[in-house]
């Protein structure tokens, strides 16, 4: 009789762990990936686009986030810029930038991908965004800034 409990609690016990371990197993996921992405993400700066040269329109949004231990510039899917010739993106030392900039004052971080849409760029590690107050949209060509967004 004792025995025969005894494996009767044995096998209850056994579904009963055997049920819990799919429960964990299937809830376990779906919080670790989402807590995951809340520490591989992080929005360190962001700010919207302003116009300078009237003749040459940006709009849209720029963040830096960190991901993963690395730093990138984002522009969201609304951004646009007018066309040019050698349009780069700068990093500058102010929170605004005025249509014609001076060395001194910024980095150039990369070449425009595109005039329009979101996109994104890998801030070097020898870049610290912290020592730039804006990001802009500048045409190395002729100097001209066409936009800025400050962070």
């Amino acid at each position: 009789m004792i025995l025969k409990q005894f494996k009767t609690v044995s096998i209850a016990s056994a579904l009963m762990l055997t049920t819990v371990t799919s429960m964990s197993l299937t809830l376990k996921p779906v919080s670790a990936q989402s807590f995951t992405q809340q520490l591989a993400q992080n929005v360190i700066a962001s700010g919207s686009f302003v116009t300078v040269e009237q003749n040459h329109p940006t709009e849209g949004t720029a963040q830096i986030i960190t991901e993963n231990g690395k730093r990138y510039l984002e522009f969201s899917q609304g951004f646009t810029t007018a066309r040019g010739p050698d349009v780069l993106i700068i990093m500058h030392r102010d929170s605004t930038i005025a249509v014609n900039v001076e060395e001194a004052d910024y980095v150039t971080l990369a070449p425009l991908k595109s005039f329009d849409g979101a996109q994104r760029y890998e801030i070097p590690a020898t870049v610290n965004p912290n020592e730039f107050k804006s990001v802009g949209i500048w045409c190395r060509q002729f100097n001209v800034t066409f936009g800025y967004a400050p962070l």
